[in-house]
């Protein structure tokens, strides 16, 4: 016959194993293991190596309109190289951009010309006007009247009260040019080289495409941006 105390002892055992399942189990629910056995470690997804994006195609000549007999050229007009501009001639940005484009001129002789587009922005209160002021020193003295008014207006400023004087000063019949400029003839055109700078991607100005005559490849220079990074356009379409 056991003594109590062995009963008690025996008990005190029995109680220990239990505790000791009852321990094992809680483990194995809390690390996800099997009862007894070690938990494996879940390894880690690596994240991949960042490598640069490649580089953006030259995109093609798509969307652009095609120069044609109502557009201005200034240079030569066999160039290989085309400057298409859409300006706002009472834009500060157009006004710091234009002496950039007559260096280009002169630095890349027949190589390159020269067309400008309007596109005045509606919160330039003489901007429009200016743009028809344009067309019209083009009808009545030609191509070089166009770019003589377009020279003058930024050097002096865009001032509706003063085109009648511009246009005096490089020599045309001023009652004759303020007569084509209040009559708003030169409206519509202008807004359609607007619309025609919209859907080439322009989205203010100076918006500046660079087009290969050849190749029909073109390099965007947006804004009053420096000689180099013109050149740097010119020279990547040229090879």
């Amino acid at each position: 016959m056991s003594t109590p105390q062995q009963e008690t002892k025996m008990w005190f055992g029995i109680a220990m194993v239990l505790v000791g399942i009852l321990v094992g189990f809680a483990a194995s629910k809390m690390t996800g293991a099997p009862v007894g056995k070690t938990p494996t470690a879940v390894p880690t997804a690596q994240q991949p190596t960042p490598t640069a994006p490649a580089e953006d195609p030259v995109p093609e000549y798509a969307d652009i309109k095609a120069v044609d007999a109502t557009d201005h050229i200034r240079g030569n007009a066999d160039a290989t190289i085309t400057i298409l501009e859409y300006s706002d001639l009472e834009c500060p940005f157009c006004a710091r951009v234009h002496p950039t484009i007559k260096q280009l001129l002169e630095d890349y002789g027949d190589k390159v010309n020269w067309v400008y587009r309007h596109y005045p922005l509606s919160f330039h209160a003489n901007a429009q006007k200016s743009a028809e002021a344009s067309e019209c020193a083009a009808e009545l003295g030609g191509n070089d009247k166009f770019w003589a008014m377009v020279d003058m207006i930024y050097e002096k400023g865009a001032d509706n009260t003063q085109l009648g004087t511009y246009a005096k000063e490089i020599g045309l019949n001023q009652t004759a040019f303020q007569t084509c400029v209040d009559s708003g003839k030169y409206a519509t055109k202008t807004a359609e080289m607007m619309q025609s700078g919209t859907k080439a991607g322009i989205q203010g100005t100076p918006g500046n495409l660079i087009i290969n005559n050849k190749t029909k490849k073109v390099a965007v220079v947006s804004g009053a941006q420096p000689l180099e990074n013109f050149k740097t356009a010119i020279d990547g379409l040229l090879k």
